[in-house]
């Protein structure tokens, strides 16, 4: 059986082709990914479900495939992961995020993503953890409490989507779901020194029921976290495509896989450091500073820019909250019919945090829902005017470097920056700009700052321009390569 130490510098491109050619058993490597789960996922809680012997019963279809000669999908044999919050495979638990009234809540659908990687042969073996209905930018929650980061276990992996990352950041898996509707594929992709990408809105189907348009306000997205840009675009190739059950699916077919060895030289880049409304660490600063130069060196133009967002970073972090509580509001309605009521008895189930911004809310009339909206519009007029001067807007994922788990289920992110007051749950993220604007964006490492931290770098495209986006990460990850920061993974001490 291959050891973790093996299998896990491997990519899920190089695992698709060692099982395409016989030379890696998908039940071998599915049994070798269990064991390792077994005996790594303990000291960083990035796993809460575990679906072994389903996983097993796929690696013998798998292996049976190979010996047959059958037609092979770019996943085959692959063992991934995917997220425990609205991403459903049946039979499987779903707890939304850690819900303690929804711990034996059996899944009777399926995800897109879990559709077509699987379509695409890939081997399901567990989901990662996800705080309470995703409403932050850490994980932790009262059910299955926080996710520490592998690159230092006092800290939090990020979130929403931190269990996924961080299973992908040890090298458990490759790949890994994750959901974006503020920044929740990229935030942990940042703290864990990892890639994560969020495609074009309408890119990938996200099918949304009973408001078949609640994926709107914000802008909400599936997508995968991986190891390398390369594994990124296989993901994208594989679960992007028109679903007629979602009314904002694109129609067309994209080359994302082709698009990694265009370079980008002679692309006009914009780089922000703050988006000219942001407070960042200096930290964090210093690292995406030293970075931006490496696509000097590659060839394009790099201009240091303020896109002129007219509003502040608080007041829009306070309307990314009050449109998500929207959201769970239409959730809460679902599950109540379900028999659990998050606004009665089962209302220990959510922190406080989310229980103010459900409030508010309820609170919103008509004109405040759509004052909302203008100023989310002229975001969206900002990021526009900038992109129709660059090819791209590169800026820090993240204001801050990773925060520590507080040990009560309910860690968040920094309530000031530099002596500014941004919001715990999700103002300290420079990501949820494009979940205003549907841009295409991507958290690649930047580097590490002090105490070996993970800083992501974010770069956003034009509308659509996916491949711009996909040919930089791909030309950084080749001049600024950062697989070597893993050996710190693998090395950390493994004591739950």
């Amino acid at each position: 059986m291959i050891k973790h130490s093996e299998y896990s510098k491997l990519s899920a491109s190089q695992m698709a082709a060692s099982v395409a050619s016989g030379a890696l058993s998908p039940v071998e490597l599915t049994e070798s990914v269990i064991a390792a789960v077994e005996e790594r996922n303990p000291s960083i809680n990035a796993m809460v479900v575990f679906g072994f012997e389903d996983a097993r019963r796929r690696a013998e279809q798998a292996e049976a495939a190979v010996k047959r000669g059958d037609a092979l999908g770019l996943l085959h044999g692959v063992p991934i992961a995917m997220k425990d919050l609205f991403n459903f495979k049946p039979g499987w638990p779903t707890t939304f995020g850690g819900l303690k009234a929804f711990k034996d809540h059996i899944a009777d659908s399926t995800s897109n993503f879990v559709a077509r990687t699987e379509a695409a042969g890939a081997i399901m073996v567990g989901k990662g953890n996800s705080p309470a209905l995703g409403f932050r930018g850490t994980t932790d929650n009262y059910l299955f409490g926080a996710t520490k980061n592998p690159f230092n276990l006092a800290k939090n992996a990020g979130g929403s989507s931190g269990g996924s990352a961080a299973l992908v950041a040890d090298g458990l898996v490759p790949l890994a779901e994750g959901t974006d509707g503020g920044g929740s594929i990229r935030i942990p992709a940042s703290w864990c020194g990892v890639v994560g990408y969020k495609a074009s809105f309408g890119r990938v189907p996200n099918v949304a029921r009973p408001n078949a348009f609640a994926t709107t306000s914000p802008y909400i997205y599936e997508g995968p976290i991986t190891r390398t840009v390369e594994d990124a675009a296989i993901a994208i190739q594989v679960t992007s495509g028109y679903d007629p059950r979602d009314p904002n699916s694109l129609d067309e077919k994209v080359d994302f896989i082709g698009s990694l060895k265009r370079g980008i030289k002679g692309m006009k880049i914009a780089y922000s450091p703050d988006y000219g409304i942001f407070p960042i660490e200096q930290a964090v600063r210093e690292v995406i500073d030293r970075s931006v130069r490496t696509f000097e060196a590659l060839g394009a133009h790099v201009e240091l820019i303020d896109p002129g967002i007219p509003v502040s970073q608080k007041e829009l972090s306070d309307i990314w909250c009050r449109m998500s509580a929207h959201n769970v509001l239409q959730a809460m309605d679902g599950f109540r019919a379900m028999g659990v009521d998050l606004a009665g008895k089962d209302r220990d189930n959510l922190p406080p945090e989310l229980h103010f911004w459900i409030e508010e809310a309820r609170k919103q009339s008509a004109q405040d829902w759509l004052n909302d909206h203008h100023a989310t519009s002229q975001v969206y007029d900002a990021i526009q005017s900038t992109m129709a001067k660059y090819d791209l807007l590169v800026t820090p994922t993240l204001a801050c470097l990773p925060v520590d788990n507080t040990g009560d289920g309910n860690t968040m992110g920094p309530r000031q920056i530099d002596g500014i007051e941004v919001d715990p749950l999700i103002g300290w993220c420079c990501t949820y700009i494009q979940n205003y604007t549907g841009h295409p964006a991507v958290s690649v490492p930047a580097g590490l700052a002090h105490d070996n931290l993970p800083v992501g770098l974010q770069i956003a495209g034009r509308r659509f321009a996916d491949c711009d986006v996909l040919a930089a990460a791909a030309a950084f990850e080749a001049a600024q390569p950062w697989a070597h920061t893993y050996d710190i993974c693998a090395s950390r001490h493994l004591a739950a």
